[in-house]
């Protein structure tokens, strides 16, 4: 994009083709030329020294939505647009009646398992017991077989009766092993209501302040809906775009320095956290059409956290305003780009 400035030798002719149109203003008074001069500075923009460079852009930060997990009727919005949030704090209850319900079911269901298992250890107690017997009886009936005092029928009673014990002992160990894993899955199911109940209770997932709020309460929503927008105030940047003799110096780390529209007399620092490796056309709303058939980078310009941390409540994204660049890194900053913040 090319730009015109302003020349002392341009206004004066302008003046003199107003003179020339008919345009009369009256004699000019002796010290004209000392308020053309004046207007002629403050028009001309301050041109930057040697080894920096600049761009606009507009602070930035990351969005966060918070969004439902499951379909549900929104019971109530804790906060408001504006309202800084903590981590983990709760900000949206969706209406769980229902789930609460199933929840007191599964734990029910979790109390019988518990039972079952109770009676199954008590019946495993029981078959042990008829297992050792029948087992003592067979010996014996085997032994008075041996010697003549017993019949083949007694002892072949004892041994059926034997077989009867070790199967009911297998099949009460088999029940018990079913109430336990009755239980387990009593308890699984509680385990995933709670769950659900726990998301459908919305929390700030980082600390930030609440941008956008989208939804009401007693509104239905489906899964995945937005309810409100959440601003992340540790990271926040302003994007510029630069072109490829400005991104050439550019490196990770290296210092910047941001003066916004809204607060002119404060110069704020920042650091180059991304440099494009790849050139790009500038967006359509940044840059004019001639700037848009230039291939730039782009460039991420990150605020300190402690700054960020100290002026968090003054922080406000979408505000617009110049970054300053070093492309010669042991050039000093100029005066009028020390860093100053409001006390």
């Amino acid at each position: 994009m090319t730009i015109f400035h302003p020349t002392r030798r341009g206004v004066r002719l302008f003046s003199a083709l107003c003179l020339g149109a008919g345009i009369l203003v009256g004699p000019l008074p002796a010290h004209a030329d000392d308020k053309f001069d004046k207007l002629i500075q403050k028009l001309m923009p301050k041109r930057l020294p040697e080894g920096f460079a600049s761009a606009n852009g507009r602070l930035e930060s990351e969005q966060v939505e918070i969004a439902t997990k499951l379909a549900g009727r929104i019971a109530e919005v804790l906060v408001k647009e504006g309202d800084e949030v903590e981590k983990g704090q709760l900000l949206v209850k969706m209406d769980v009646s229902d789930i609460q319900a199933q929840l007191r079911a599964a734990e029910a269901q979790e109390r019988r398992a518990v039972q079952s298992k109770a009676v199954a250890e008590a019946l495993l107690l029981q078959r042990e017991s008829e297992q050792k017997l029948a087992a003592q009886q067979l010996g014996r009936a085997e032994a008075l077989f041996e010697k003549g005092f017993s019949t083949a029928e007694i002892r072949d009673q004892r041994q059926a009766a034997q077989n009867v014990a070790d199967a009911a002992l297998i099949a009460a160990k088999a029940n018990l092993n079913d109430a336990a894993a009755a239980i387990d899955a009593a308890r699984a199911e509680v385990a995933r209501i709670k769950t659900v109940l726990d998301d459908m209770e919305l929390k700030a997932p980082r600390r930030g302040r609440i941008q956008y709020k989208l939804a009401q309460a007693g509104e239905v929503l489906g899964a995945g809906s937005r309810v409100l927008t959440l601003v992340d105030l540790t990271d926040v940047y302003m994007t510029v775009f630069v072109p490829a003799k400005v991104a050439t110096y550019l490196a990770y780390g290296d210092d910047a320095r941001l003066i916004l529209d809204a607060i002119p007399q404060y110069v704020v620092p920042a650091k180059v956290t991304f440099v494009a490796s790849e050139a790009q056309f500038t967006p359509k709303a940044v840059e004019t059409k001639d700037e848009r058939e230039k291939l730039m980078f782009r460039v991420k310009l990150t605020l300190p956290p402690d700054l960020l941390r100290k002026y968090e409540r003054e922080v406000k994204t979408g505000v617009r305003g110049m970054a300053y660049l070093r492309t010669l890194r042991d050039k000093p900053w100029p005066n009028n780009l020390q860093v100053k913040l409001p006390q």
